[in-house]
């Protein structure tokens, strides 16, 4: 299934099925087969089993909660139906090199290359569930790994006396990982036979996700075009312009990796935010979607799919989108707002759904 803009879609069904569920997700494999869906993700063999024959003409791809993480697994899912394994963020890169080698030559293999990493076994948490009643593996987790938590030790000859464990005021991020961030090892990840890598992105912004995916699609694009000039510092540059924790290899290079963990919670490269994103070109101008306030005077840089260099421009002129006058700034207010500025000189045309990054 290509859409309008030449992608391949992929839906997800990889939660753990209860028996009251199976009719519904039946009647939705049917619709996602009928649609012309590229493949479907799904982790519970049961579902697989009722999707195999509900849904005939789509490809079975087995989600990371599966934990896929040897080729033994993998040649398992082989034989039942599956197209693409995508496999548990718990491997190293020779492990991943040795499933590859012993996998059928028609097994596609994905691996994660950046975003979030669950504190759980690739994603088999139920943390979320019984903190915020909201269910991790039906795709609805709260990142409860993520917040701030009040610890607190009790000597057992004085029960009730509770002793508070602190690093600082805001608490003690006790389960909160740095993120996954894969852009140096691109070169191995090609080399060793990777079909495909996935970003992680829920509860991220648009922002957040064209950064990160234009950063990878640029940079797998120009290592085949020139192999020997690989320099993932370019990318990784756009990748530190993202609201991120720290960054970490997790266990690709080394098992025995123990920086992945970010005690303080913080937040890094706070320097820019979501601006807006592009609703249409007119001439000279640009009408946008905002995402934040904006001012003349301000900085802007212009994501362009398929280039790894932002576009930079000042906004030199800012007007109200229904009355035409010119304003000073622009505060969000109300969904969908709207307001127009002067377009970058480029040599090409803006396209609908671009997004604007604003310095602060």
């Amino acid at each position: 299934m290509l859409i309008e803009n030449g992608k391949r879609v992929h839906a997800a069904i990889n939660i753990y099925a209860e028996d009251e569920t199976y009719n519904e997700i039946i009647e939705q494999a049917k619709i996602l087969d009928e649609l012309g869906v590229d493949g479907i993700i799904m982790s519970d063999g049961g579902v697989i089993d009722a999707v195999k024959e509900a849904a005939p003409h789509t490809d079975i791809h087995i989600s990371t909660q599966a934990n896929t993480v040897s080729y033994h697994s993998a040649n398992f899912w082989y034989k039942n139906g599956a197209k693409r394994v995508i496999l548990g963020r718990e491997m190293n890169k020779e492990q991943i090199k040795t499933l590859i080698e012993n996998k059928p030559k028609d097994l596609e293999v994905e691996i994660f290359c950046h975003g979030a990493i669950c504190f759980a076994y690739s994603g088999r948490c139920f943390l979320s569930e019984f903190l915020a009643g909201r269910n991790g593996n039906l795709g609805d987790c709260a990142q409860s790994c993520r917040w701030a938590y009040n610890v607190y030790v009790e000597e057992t000859n004085n029960p009730g006396e509770l002793m508070p464990v602190e690093t600082d005021e805001k608490g003690t991020y006790i389960f909160s990982s740095k993120d996954l961030c894969l852009i140096k090892e691109i070169p191995e990840i090609i080399e060793m036979g990777v079909d495909s890598v996935k970003i992680e992105g829920r509860l991220k912004t648009e922002y957040y996700l064209a950064s990160v995916v234009n950063a990878y699609r640029n940079a797998i694009d120009d290592y085949y075009k020139d192999p020997k000039n690989y320099d993932y510092r370019k990318y990784m540059v756009e990748l530190e312009k993202t609201k991120t924790r720290g960054l970490t290899t997790f266990f690709f290079n080394d098992k025995n990796n123990k920086d992945f963990q970010d005690y303080g919670g913080h937040q890094y490269n706070n320097d820019y935010e979501f601006g807006g994103k592009i609703i249409e070109e007119k001439e000279d101008k640009l009408l946008i979607e905002i995402r934040n306030k904006l001012s003349v005077g301000d900085e802007l840089e212009l994501i362009v799919p398929g280039k790894i260099e932002p576009v930079k421009f000042k906004i030199e002129k800012l007007w109200n989108d229904e009355t035409l006058e010119e304003i000073p700034t622009v505060n969000p207010g109300k969904s969908e707002q709207k307001v127009i500025l002067n377009k970058p000189v480029v040599d090409f045309k803006i396209e609908k759904d671009w997004i604007l990054r604003r310095k602060k």
